[in-house]
This record gives structure tokens, C-alpha cells and sequence, in this order.
């Protein structure tokens, strides 16, 4: 009896802690970011002034009836101010750059959006490995363009450079506006 409690009480906990981890995570918005989203503590070993924890994740499901398959999916881009962190007060400038990593995340977002509408599962011999590969493809996409953008722009000290790279995202973004969220 006391495991079946405590199984039952750990069960109710996890679920609690999985609930308010997903309920902190914002989604994203154009611009929306403020300094006061960046609630962890700091690195002190960090030689960054901020840290920007975003990312993406994906769920679908396949049904079967009487009137065939039916494939659906969701993709979220999503901010997680819990990870995300500023040393003392950050710019705008800053601020705009940390944005910048949540829009590469939101097109990347949209990019597996995309892949997935597009997605055949009827020739598909195994539909969970194809998914998983076209969302690992992507992801891998997505760390190497915040690597690329986090080098060019010397972590946000190239303005100009971070001008461009801003340019350039929006456009992207536009791109694929019929797969935003």
C-alpha cells in the first residue's frame, strides 16, 4: 500500500514539475523578448553577458478509421526564461541580439513545419525514424546557424554584422510565414 502511494504521489509530482517547466517556456513573438524574461542566475564563469535557452520541440500522431489515415502535427519554438540569463543590465543592442537567437529558433520552427506538411507518410515504411531524422537534421541546421550567427556578429560586438544577420532572418522568416505558429 505505502508503494502504491508513494508511486502514485511521484507520478503526481513529475507530472507537476513536467506542467510548470512547459507553462515557463514563452512562445515566440516578434520582438517580444525583455530583460526581465532572462530569470536564471548568471554564469559567473561566463565570459558572455547573456545567455539565450531556446529551442524547438515537435509531436504527431497517425490515426487510423474508416476514412483513412490521419496525420497531424505540432511544432513550438519556444523561450525558456529558466535557462535564459543576463549579467548585470543588459542593451538594447544585447537585448536584440539574444532575440535574434530566439527568430533563428522560430525559423528553424518553421522550417520543420514545412518538412512535416510536406511529410508522405504513406511511403514511409517507418514513419517515427523518418520524423526523427528530418527533425534531427534541422535541429542540427539550427545549432549550426546560432554558432555562425554568434561568430560572425563576436557575440553581438559586430554591429554591423548583427545588422545584417537581422536582415537576413527577417527575410527568412518571411519566406516561410504560411508555416508560423
Amino acid at each position: 500500500m505505502k508503494k502504491a502511494v508513494f508511486s502514485s504521489l511521484f507520478f503526481l509530482m513529475a507530472f507537476v514539475t513536467q506542467a510548470q517547466t512547459e507553462e515557463s517556456r514563452l512562445a515566440w513573438e516578434a520582438n517580444a523578448l525583455t530583460w526581465e524574461d532572462f530569470q536564471s542566475s548568471p554564469d559567473p564563469n561566463s565570459p558572455f553577458t547573456a545567455n539565450t535557452s531556446s529551442g524547438i520541440s515537435y509531436s504527431w500522431s497517425l490515426k487510423s478509421s474508416i476514412l483513412g489515415k490521419e496525420y497531424q502535427f505540432e511544432v513550438l519554438s519556444f523561450f525558456n526564461p529558466e535557462r535564459s540569463w543576463v549579467k548585470n543590465s543588459g542593451s538594447d543592442h544585447l537585448l536584440a541580439h539574444e532575440q535574434l537567437h530566439f527568430d533563428i529558433t522560430e525559423l528553424h520552427a518553421r522550417k520543420l513545419r514545412k518538412a512535416l506538411a510536406e511529410f508522405d507518410f504513406n511511403k514511409s515504411k517507418n514513419v517515427k525514424t523518418e520524423l526523427q531524422k528530418i527533425y534531427r537534421e534541422l535541429e542540427g541546421e539550427r545549432a549550426a546557424m546560432q554558432k555562425k550567427f554568434d561568430l560572425e556578429t563576436r557575440h553581438s560586438m559586430e554591429e554591423a554584422a548583427q545588422l545584417e544577420w537581422q536582415q537576413f532572418v527577417t527575410q527568412e522568416l518571411k519566406k516561410f510565414e504560411n508555416f508560423s505558429s
